[in-house]
């Protein structure tokens, strides 16, 4: 089987969105753009690898975007779409793979199909791209009193839209690249083109748009969760009882304390009670299936590692986080001045926007365990959306 790559183009700063950061680091669902794009290639059994081109003006962002996601470094953009993309290709040079898959990080809604039906069309051709044909009339326009009026109909037989993925044999595409560098050339099948190569069109889902716009996030957005209409809820319980220390970690959180809390890892409870929400969530068992309190290796460990590898096996089933929400009960510490803390760590660690993130704390009067301050418990709930597809 060859091997493949997918490029996905990430280096343009959106100007025509109008948004204060680049679109592809904008929320689609809770997540952002470009990691919606970066996972569909990922989840790909024929894609081995994925490779990502950025302005490295917002590599904070692009890290944000991606926290998790096992990708090599991202490689420096250039001034132009086309040349990022040599970029790109030239830094694949030394360990270059058969096939590359083209991609820009505003299509976040591109099919496993799609993605199959490009690599399938390069067993026989040198380059192939997602494309659809083009179904309105078309009309060319023309200046007239102030206005635009109708100056003919032009014929579109035989006119289609060039979409992303475009892939080809990874040997013809970085000559032509190389060749065609300065021709300001809009696509890469162009480039291909200008340097002779055939390429195939392969039918596309015309849902595969690109995000130019603030009506087209929103429209990507309803078909994004249109098509996650399995809607699940899991929820989670814990409980740590005090020992000696100064410290708890409390939803990521190292909270300063008179005791700290037992346990086999960090002994946060709050993250612990969210892991086996989403868990349960998908019908995955808990946390002690996944990662069990008896082997050594878990000792003291960071409990952003249960959390995250929750988070993982929702995405490897093509679904999202779309809320969660902790309860810590306890007398002391006191939660409040650090409850923002605990929300922007819980949405880092699941690459959520801090919106879908809810932290609370109670007390129980000083009824119970926690009354006496024994220890602490954790209550939580995960909403989760899955492809109708999965049982």
């Amino acid at each position: 089987m060859p091997t493949c790559t997918a490029l996905i183009v990430a280096a343009g700063r959106g100007l025509r969105f109008g948004a204060d950061l680049p679109k592809q680091y904008l929320p689609l669902a809770g997540q952002p753009i470009l990691r919606r794009t970066v996972e569909a290639f990922l989840r790909h059994p024929q894609v081995n690898a994925v490779r990502v081109v950025i302005d490295p003006a917002f590599r904070d962002l692009y890290d944000r975007a991606v926290a998790g996601l096992d990708l090599p470094p991202p490689i420096t953009g250039g001034p132009t779409r086309q040349d990022s993309v040599l970029n790109g290709l030239e830094a694949m040079a030394g360990h270059p793979p058969d096939l590359v898959l083209i991609h820009d990080a505003a299509r976040p809604l591109v099919s496993h199909a799609d993605i199959s039906g490009v690599i399938a069309a390069l067993e026989t051709a040198p380059a192939a791209i997602a494309a659809t044909p083009l179904a309105d009339t078309l009309k060319r326009g023309a200046e007239a009193g102030g206005g635009i009026r109708s100056d003919g109909t032009v014929d579109r037989t035989a006119l289609w839209r060039a979409l992303t993925p475009q892939g080809f044999r990874f040997a013809h595409i970085l000559p032509a690249h190389r060749r065609g560098a300065g021709l300001n050339l809009t696509d890469d099948a162009a480039v291909a083109e200008a340097a002779g190569l055939p390429v195939t069109l392969v039918p596309s889902d015309p849902d595969n748009l690109k995000v130019t716009n603030k009506d087209d996030l929103a429209r990507a957005e309803k078909l994004f969760l249109a098509a996650l209409g399995d809607i699940r809820t899991g929820t989670g319980y814990d409980v740590h009882k005090f020992t000696d220390g100064d410290h708890v970690w409390l939803c990521g959180v190292r909270v300063p304390h008179d005791a700290a809390l037992d346990g086999h890892s960090d002994a946060d409870v709050a993250l612990h009670a969210l892991t086996d929400a989403i868990l349960g969530a998908i019908a995955a068992g808990d946390i002690g299936q996944h990662f069990p309190p008896a082997d050594p290796q878990w000792k003291g460990a960071d409990s952003a590692r249960f959390l995250r590898h929750a988070a993982e096996m929702v995405a490897a089933r093509g679904g999202v986080i779309a809320h969660v929400d902790i309860t810590i009960i306890c007398e002391r510490p006191k939660v409040g001045p650090h409850r923002e803390a605990m929300v922007a760590r819980v949405a880092e660690i699941l690459a959520l926007d801090p919106s879908r993130v809810s932290v609370k704390a109670t007390t129980t009067e000083g009824l119970g365990f926690t009354g006496r301050r024994e220890g602490i418990a954790a209550q939580a709930a995960a909403t989760v959306r899955l492809p109708l597809v999965m049982g």
